[in-house]
């Protein structure tokens, strides 16, 4: 296995650049870099990257996908990540839209996918539930088929940045009476000003409102807006989620956050030394950059043998590992801030004179805000239990 670019990949690799570092304002990307980015920001960058077919660059080449190989795909990845542009809106360009592309009708296709590339239409997910997380077949939420209508009653939770959705898809139960759980459950699009929905904001314990919980009462929903056939929602879910836990693991935003790392424990005083001279910080330091390089090894692996033509159900131990790196990092961001993190407000830290303030206040924000990684797209107790009968046979 070769890990190192071809002089054709690195090619496409600067070309990648360019767009990222020179059309995307450099205050989008330190604003993304400290965690801060707004809705307009998600907006304005991820049109700027459809302008130059980087928002939906994987989706099928009739809508918008560029073909690239696998790993002009994993070089993409990285360096989207690695830049801190805002990442194209996941429920947009990793789930919904690939959904939609495979199994959605010509007329939802045409309406629904350039809207969705261009972040025209922001989607919200409506999976889990109460009592239906990572046991998401368990879920409640009935649509029963009224003539040309579907009536939608239950409720949803957790739903990340759902103040802003414009649609939303969601799984529903269409069949009561299927033989089994992951039957009858089908894939319905929303629109969200349609009478009966209830938003309720979530507060975090790091203060902010990013997921919501919405409720559900007698909305009427067009049978023109079920994708695919009716109890085949489980399918396309599965068919979604190996891209959630793919975007969930995030490597190149680790290998990011901590090259910022290692610059801010080289000028940070320590007593009478430097923080990159304690030895106990280095040697997290390089538990954590022992880690990466790892994990980037066994991306680039499974890389070459997806161009091989070999399937490689790694999308679990990818998701597991790559999330506990960003937590990892997160936690060695709040020992480099020590009590400032808690200390230092974050509307005084962006006041005019407070950069400096900025990385320690925003530490600990962003080491309580990844702690959800673990549950997101399936906890990572699931993940194992995926790993240990798809990956080890056990």
């Amino acid at each position: 296995m070769d890990l190192e670019l071809t002089a054709e990949e690195a090619k496409f690799r600067d070309g990648i650049r360019e767009v990222l570092y020179n059309e995307v304002p450099a205050e989008v990307r330190r604003r993304s870099q400290l965690g801060l980015t707004t809705r307009e920001d998600h907006i304005d960058s991820q049109r700027i990257l459809n302008k130059h077919g980087l928002a939906a660059p994987l989706w099928p080449e009739k809508w918008g996908g560029r073909g690239w190989n696998p790993t002009q795909q994993h070089i993409y990845t990285l360096e989207l990540q690695r830049s801190r542009v805002p990442l194209p809106l996941a429920f947009n360009v990793s789930m919904v839209g690939p959904i939609i592309a495979e199994f959605g009708s010509q007329e939802q296709q045409e309406r629904f996918l350039p809207a969705t590339a261009n972040l025209d239409i922001w989607w919200s997910q409506g999976f889990s539930e109460p009592e239906a997380g990572s046991d998401l077949a368990s879920l409640k939420t009935t649509a029963r088929r009224e003539g040309d209508e579907y009536i939608v009653n239950g409720q949803k939770t957790w739903t990340t940045l759902g103040q802003y959705g414009d649609w939303m898809f969601l799984l529903a139960r269409t069949d009561p009476k299927a033989p089994r759980k992951q039957l009858g459950i089908s894939f319905l699009l929303l629109d969200m000003k349609t009478p009966g929905i209830e938003r309720r904001p979530i507060k975090l314990i790091d203060g902010s409102v990013e997921v919501n919980e919405f409720f559900f009462d007698d909305v009427r929903v067009p049978a023109e807006n079920l994708v695919g056939e009716e109890g085949k929602g489980w399918t396309y879910a599965k068919f979604l989620l190996g891209n959630e836990r793919n975007s969930i693991a995030q490597m190149g935003t680790s290998q990011a956050m901590f090259t910022d790392l290692v610059g801010q424990a080289r000028v940070r005083d320590l007593l009478e030394a430097k923080l990159a001279d304690d030895t106990e910080f280095r040697s997290r330091l390089h538990d954590v950059k022992l880690g990466m390089l790892a994990l980037e090894a066994t991306q680039l692996r499974v890389t070459g043998e997806s161009e091989n033509g070999v399937a490689s159900p790694v999308s679990s131990l990818l998701k597991l590992r790559g999330t506990q790196l960003l937590q990892e990092v997160t936690a060695l961001q709040v020992y480099a801030a020590g009590s400032d993190s808690l200390l230092v407000d974050l509307a005084q830290a962006l006041a005019p004179g407070g950069v400096d303030l900025v990385a320690d206040a925003v530490a600990a924000t962003e080491y309580l805000n990844m702690r959800k990684l673990s549950i997101f797209g399936g906890t990572n107790e699931i993940q194992r239990q995926i790993i240990d009968k798809t990956i080890l046979g056990l």
